[in-house]
């Protein structure tokens, strides 16, 4: 799976703001600049968060943007589908397939995606703080249920 490159800018802005705490609002142009993000770009990003109450944004002088949630309560997965749309098995026409292998094909794609939406939810932007500020990786692994392991790691 690849992270678009908005969803990327949404966690990083995201994670700047959860480092920032609930006590001032962060400019558009702040974020952009401590995250090396373009500003106009950022700022389409930043209000489709707040459209999906994951971040308030305040106008005026004294203004920009806070997490309307407490860090613990967004994840990954949260960020992600607020940019991207809901995450979901893509698997194009499969016309000149014989039916048993597009359906072993289509069932290996939402297993695919039901892993990846899990591993993504398990992880919060409380945890990206920590593993940020300790400067180390964050690993996720889980499937238990189905006995299997994955690990998620991302270098922060």
């Amino acid at each position: 799976m690849k992270l678009s490159q908005s969803a990327t800018y949404a966690v990083n802005a995201a994670v700047r703001l959860a480092e920032q705490g609930r006590r001032m609002p962060l400019s558009c142009g702040k974020l952009a600049n401590d995250g090396q993000m373009p500003e106009r770009f950022l700022l389409q990003i930043l209000r489709d968060l707040a459209k999906k109450g994951i971040l308030h944004s305040a106008r005026g002088g004294g203004g920009g943007f806070t997490l309307d949630r407490d860090p613990q309560e967004i994840t990954l997965l949260d960020l992600v589908e607020a940019i991207d749309g809901p995450l979901t098995p893509a698997v194009p026409s499969m016309n000149s397939l014989p039916a048993d292998s597009a359906a072993l094909l289509r069932d290996a794609m939402r297993q695919i995606t039901e892993t990846t939406r899990h591993q993504l939810a398990a992880i919060t932007l409380s945890d990206l703080v920590r593993a940020r500020s300790g400067g180390g990786r964050l690993e996720a692994a889980s499937l238990s249920d189905q006995g299997q392991s994955s690990l998620m790691a991302a270098d922060l």
